[in-house]
């Protein structure tokens, strides 16, 4: 799986997919969609730099997130991940050869249209690509392992006492500007006394609490699914 870390941002809606595979589907997964077709990430345009393919693993999760998503529409993503993992986990080899041998057609034809763009450029053609492909991917980097994060259900970090109190009074507000907004709400952050600022000091540490358990559960997910890439090097050195 090492190959595609930081891929799960591009999983979209499936259109007709989702609400087709689940309709009187119980909770064992559906066929995997044609494998045959060309992969959608192909590019005939030698700017744009083909993606690279979907995972045996993020390709059944794709499939199966829609499913268990309108079968349990007041789920966190994070419960929908834990129970496509242990689907996963208990899916027969033989369906699981399916999704191993799709991504490796999948490579093998990334790689050679890789290497078809590269047979047609010229050597300052080649380097100004891959100069411009760096750029893209460094500049979409944090874009992607956000959205990548989000999907899986990471936690969200723990807010401070000033952020708790910002987005309670900035939904109170209804007048003026964002920044006028903020202004106003950061002077009255400033004229709160020690006794009421204190209230959002204690709000802030149970938020650290929340983030805390709920990372340590997220985490243990992550491990029993292959990406203890995300795991924190604290957490993984406490663990040895």
């Amino acid at each position: 799986m090492a190959l595609l870390r930081g891929v799960w941002g591009v999983l979209i809606a499936l259109g007709k997919s989702g609400a087709d595979l689940c309709a009187g589907c119980g909770s064992r997964l559906r066929a995997p969609l044609s494998f045959a077709n060309v992969p959608r990430w192909f590019s005939s345009n030698f700017i744009g730099y083909p993606k690279k393919p979907m995972t045996s693993y993020v390709r059944f999760s794709k499939e199966q997130l829609p499913i268990f998503k309108a079968q349990n529409p007041d789920a966190k993503n994070s419960e929908l991940i834990k129970k496509i993992a242990e689907l996963w986990r208990e899916l027969p080899d033989a369906e699981k050869k399916m999704y191993e041998d799709a991504y490796r057609t999948d490579w093998q034809a990334y790689k050679e249209e890789i290497n078809r763009i590269k047979e047609q450029l010229t050597p300052s053609q080649l380097v100004s690509l891959e100069k411009e492909i760096m750029q893209k991917r460094l500049k979409k980097k944090a874009l992607i392992k956000k959205r990548e994060l989000t999907m899986l259900g990471k936690p969200k970090r723990p807010r401070s006492a000033y952020n708790i109190f910002i987005a309670e009074r900035f939904q109170e507000a209804k007048d003026g500007t964002s920044q006028v907004k903020l202004k106003t709400i950061n002077e009255s952050w400033k004229n709160l006394s020690s006794s009421q600022k204190q209230v959002y000091i204690q709000l802030a540490k149970d938020d650290k609490v929340r983030y805390y358990n709920e990372m340590k559960s997220w985490e243990e997910q992550m491990v029993e699914v292959g990406r203890d890439d995300l795991v924190r090097r604290s957490v993984k050195y406490t663990a040895k």
